[in-house]
């Protein structure tokens, strides 16, 4: 085999260097392209609770991306390190919780709701919460550790222990969060759930709502905060701004949401 000449071997190795030396440069490039647009700029992340899922989609500002579970499956996130620009629950202990903790920014309550059971709709056999205590009387609620659990266990136990306790021992499911027991109502999997007044209206003709009497109600506030080292805060502000007089608002009345609690 015929050696190159040295003169020949030195010019391939000048060349393969400099082929090196582009592709290199090249990935630089691509690289440096993919951090500045994944740095500061991209969508404001918003972590919000199952219930609001109507009404945050109907106000959706542009370049806002939602997140929707149950409020503490979210919180858990956050304790974790999940990172999104804005937190809103369907409950006030949770973002005060995470506010306690330096997680994030101070809460703004920013709605109300009530609660109400949900049946199929066509299904008149539930017509008052004494129907939901019969033998064989099927219910699905949301878990004890979701807001919406959390509100039909506090509205349970002002009925006396009695009633309560038939009521739940009828329960067949609980659920990670309010769209949970929406789909097995809706599903005709239970005769009845414990939803708030706004998943009946969103459920698109699926459901009824038999209202529950007013003394029973729990006080049902909505918070919302902005997570500590979000992001997008200026227009994380503005999303809340939105929420308390703006397109937000309207958006939460049109859903069935009542306006926060005085004071």
């Amino acid at each position: 085999m015929t050696k190159a000449p040295p003169r020949a071997v030195a010019l391939i190795a000048a060349l393969l260097a400099l082929c090196l030396l582009a592709t290199a440069c090249g990935s630089s490039d691509d690289d440096g392209g993919a951090g500045t647009s994944g740095g500061s700029g991209g969508d404001l992340v918003v972590s919000a609770a199952t219930s609001l899922k109507q009404a945050f989609e109907a106000y959706r500002p542009e370049g806002v991306k939602f997140q929707f579970a149950g409020s503490d499956e979210l919180a858990a996130q956050i304790r974790q390190g999940v990172r999104p620009d804005l937190f809103a629950s369907a409950n006030t202990r949770l973002p005060d919780a995470l506010h306690a903790e330096g997680l994030v920014g101070r809460p703004v309550v920013f709605a109300a709701n009530r609660l109400v059971i949900a049946v199929p709709a066509g299904s008149d056999e539930i017509r008052s919460v004494e129907d939901l205590t019969r033998a064989g009387t099927t219910i699905a609620i949301g878990s004890e550790t979701v807001p919406i659990g959390a509100y039909t266990r506090r509205l349970l136990s002002r009925l006396g222990s009695a009633q309560s306790e038939a009521i739940l021992a009828n329960v067949r499911s609980n659920e990670p969060d309010v769209g949970g027991v929406v789909g097995k109502v809706a599903q005709g999997a239970v005769d009845a759930g414990f939803v708030y007044v706004t998943d009946v209206e969103g459920a698109g003709g699926k459901l009824s709502a038999v209202d529950l009497p007013e003394r029973i109600q729990p006080s049902v506030a909505y918070g919302i905060a902005v997570v500590d080292g979000a992001e997008h805060p200026d227009q994380a502000q503005a999303f809340i701004d939105g929420l308390l007089s703006g397109a937000g608002a309207q958006a939460l009345r049109d859903a069935g949401f009542e306006p926060p609690p005085a004071g």
